[in-house]
């Protein structure tokens, strides 16, 4: 990876990090916002302690551990990513609960014109936030956006020290099974 200045992360904050979508996927992930590395980059879930692409191997939904820069692979998988604050910043915190709102209305709007089998939120705060659901859970929730049905996964930034890779990729993996018993087609063995 090229190493970037704190004046191309700061350059970062402007840019708009593209979606990995496809009508019909069995998974839609979505970030909570893009962090500055992903910004720069251009590439989801970028920043090098961040461990979404690990635990995306180790429970299954890929054969083998991903680059960011192979992000679009995921597409031949059935799975894509996408954030409910396109707005990069340093941290989430940075983000205002009015963001969260709007963003969720955004991605409700988008799921219904995508219309995956399954839409995971990496991260059970933003799901909180962007669906006014204060006490949701790790794990699938009762919302559904059209027929597309909704889990809160475990948030897999290096600052969510709480959650080993391991116990997120056996939570990941619950999703996997459930999306698998839906149709298996688009996703790995």
């Amino acid at each position: 990876m090229t190493r970037l200045t704190p004046a191309d992360l700061e350059a970062a904050r402007d840019r708009i990090v593209p979606d990995v979508v496809a009508s019909g996927l069995s998974v839609l992930f979505y970030g909570i916002n893009p962090g500055l590395m992903t910004a720069a980059t251009g590439h989801h879930f970028a920043r090098p302690g961040n461990r979404f692409w690990p635990v995306l191997h180790l429970s299954g939904f890929t054969p083998r551990l991903l680059a960011p820069a192979e992000q679009e692979e995921l597409l031949s998988y059935g799975l894509g990513i996408t954030n409910v604050v396109a707005r990069a910043t340093a941290r989430a915190d940075e983000l205002s609960a009015q963001e969260y709102r709007d963003g969720g209305r955004l991605l409700t709007a988008k799921v219904e014109r995508l219309r995956p089998r399954w839409l995971a939120v990496v991260g059970v705060t933003a799901y909180r936030s962007a669906f006014g659901e204060p006490k949701a859970r790790i794990g699938p929730q009762d919302r559904m956006i059209g027929g597309t049905r909704v889990w809160a996964l475990p948030n897999p930034s290096g600052l969510n020290a709480h959650w080993t890779a391991a116990a997120m990729a056996e939570e990941y993996g619950r999703l996997r099974a459930a999306a698998s018993e839906d149709d298996g087609a688009g996703l790995p063995g």
